[in-house]
């Protein structure tokens, strides 16, 4: 085996050559076009898995929703602190970003205790209030999924998108089920058991990636 195989290439090379495999390997026609296109690439960039065209599920205004709310500086909630640890600050700066998990907060941790319930939930509780206008990532805990969509139905949130891609064998593929079914929050979700933190940190890389192309067209323009 050449161990100097991929000596020449830096890291955006590699990205881009990964690109072009992955679009070589998905000829047009595509499932997905333009912008949703760019979020599903890198889906499948991240984890390889071309099963992803026909799994992923886009509601009409989510690429619109989520780029325009990471334009306006909103803030991102994610379930896990390694879903938060997927979103470098170098993209969520720029836009006036912040990303936060609440999964090992003193206060969320009493209250799932109190409640008996799991962190994942109590942690969507604890942030609804300054939830609207946000983004909230679920990439591991069905629980928060389904705690989330409980309070969109109380009218107590109006996020502008939520990446729902909790990753299991239990309710993981229920909750995305549930999540399509609801008609009023945009949404970005995997059909079935797939997801997980490291591809729902991905939707929101590619989608400030996005952000950041538009906001700087807009000022190049001034």
């Amino acid at each position: 085996m050449d161990l100097n195989l991929g000596s020449s290439l830096n890291p955006g090379n590699i990205e881009k050559k990964s690109f072009a495999i992955i679009e070589s390997e998905v000829p047009e026609p595509r499932p997905f076009q333009g912008e949703e296109w760019q979020v599903v690439r890198r889906m499948i960039h991240t984890t390889a898995d071309f099963e992803l065209l026909s799994m992923v599920k886009f509601h009409p205004n989510a690429i619109k929703s989520g780029v325009g709310a990471l334009k306006s500086g909103c803030l991102v909630i994610t379930d896990t602190e390694m879903a938060c640890m997927g979103i470098p600050m170098r993209r969520m700066q720029p836009l006036g970003c912040r990303v936060k998990c609440y999964i090992n907060d003193p206060d969320v941790i009493e209250n799932a205790q109190r409640e008996k319930s799991t962190r994942a939930s109590a942690a969507v509780d604890h942030v609804l209030s300054r939830l609207n206008g946000g983004i909230y990532v679920v990439g591991n805990a069905p629980t928060a999924l389904l705690r989330l969509l409980k309070r969109l139905k109380e009218g107590k949130c109006n996020p502008a998108l939520i990446i729902g891609m909790p990753v299991g064998f239990v309710n993981a593929a229920e909750s995305k089920e549930m999540l399509i079914g609801q008609a009023g929050i945009p949404y970005i979700t995997i059909k079935g058991r797939k997801g997980g933190s490291a591809i729902a940190a991905c939707v929101i890389n590619q989608m400030a990636e996005i952000a950041l192309e538009k906001k700087q067209a807009v000022e190049g323009g001034q």
